[in-house]
């Protein structure tokens, strides 16, 4: 583990960095990743930002204006990924194992970087981001703000999850202070939704079954879905929080199909259970709200361990 500062001046020495995202890349990710490099691309260093997978309509905006470099990096950093299993192909394969620096708040992050700055106490890797351009003394202007904003406003929910400290706020309010749109920004995240989104929504509450007296609730999205419904990454984003929003369900469990077979866990959990707890036990991480992990397995059965992992779980911490 490094200081921030050390984070800083690594960068400084630093040209021709590139800037690594996670699958299923959420506001967070991408949002710390176009405010990292439009930071580095005012200081006259060259910046590019990759992801293994396409970036949607939905999170266009954070790019734009941004300049389209190719070159070797001299530097690779990662933002918001935990492990280099979420860098998903071809850039495990490309730089899985050459991160010069990762920069992130999961408290499950596997330290696989060479240089790793984790503050699990921030609520998104933007409040990060955010004090790391500080320490560079790179002007935060309008554009970097509605980047860190995405990123804050999306990991905490429109600052209503428990991630949420006095800090957020207040790094919150400056942003909003460089006359950034932060209305339109929430609006854009929270009350707009493609008619795929609505179709999807419609599906996977039909799916959904309780278990363990209605605390936990499961769901599931399937590839045959995504292509009925015509839904694109960002089109599912906020599907995995509907378990959670019924009254009475302390853990929400989304069960996503992979094309390539196999199933992502996400789960969404209320005070007290610790989500991350649960998925570690399977190899996954991130936060206690907020968590997932992969079983390579059919539907019955990766519905079967996570539910067993979560029984285990309610057992262990009876008084949940």
């Amino acid at each position: 583990m490094i200081s921030l500062n050390e984070a800083a001046e690594f960068l400084k020495k630093s040209d021709h960095i590139l800037i690594l995202c996670h699958v299923f890349p959420d506001g967070d990710t991408l949002g710390s990743a176009a405010a990292l490099c439009r930071g580095l691309q005012q200081t006259g260093r060259h910046a590019a930002v990759r992801c293994s997978d396409k970036i949607g309509p939905k999170y266009r905006y954070l790019f734009e204006g941004v300049a389209p470099e190719t070159f070797e990096p001299e530097a690779v950093v990662a933002v918001d990924i935990a492990d280099v299993s979420l860098f998903g192909e071809p850039l495990r394969a490309l730089y899985g194992d050459r991160v010069d620096l990762c920069l992130d708040h999961h408290p499950s992050n596997s330290c696989y970087a060479k240089r790793c700055f984790v503050d699990p106490k921030a609520a998104a890797t933007c409040e990060i981001i955010f004090r790391l351009l500080r320490l560079m003394e790179i002007p935060v202007d309008r554009q970097i703000a509605a980047c860190l904003y995405t990123g804050i406003t999306t990991d905490t929910g429109c600052f209503k999850y428990t991630n949420v400290t006095p800090f957020t706020y207040r790094i919150a309010a400056d942003l909003v202070e460089t006359g950034m749109d932060a209305p339109t920004i929430n609006r854009k995240m929270f009350d707009t939704k493609s008619r795929a989104h609505v179709e999807m929504e419609c599906r996977v509450w039909d799916t959904m079954e309780y278990f363990y007296s209605d605390r936990v609730a499961v769901i599931v999205i399937t590839q045959r879905m995504i292509r009925e419904t015509g839904a694109r990454e960002d089109d599912l984003d906020g599907i995995s929080a509907l378990p959670r929003q019924v009254e009475g369900v302390l853990i929400g469990v989304t069960l996503r199909e992979k094309p390539a077979g196999g199933y992502k866990i996400s789960l969404r959990a209320q005070k007290p259970v610790n989500a991350s707890e649960i998925c570690a036990k399977f190899g996954g991480g991130g936060h206690a709200g907020a968590a997932g992990c992969t079983l390579a397995v059919s539907l019955e059965e990766a519905k079967e361990q996570i539910l067993a992992g979560i029984g285990a779980y309610l057992n262990k911490h009876a008084a949940t």
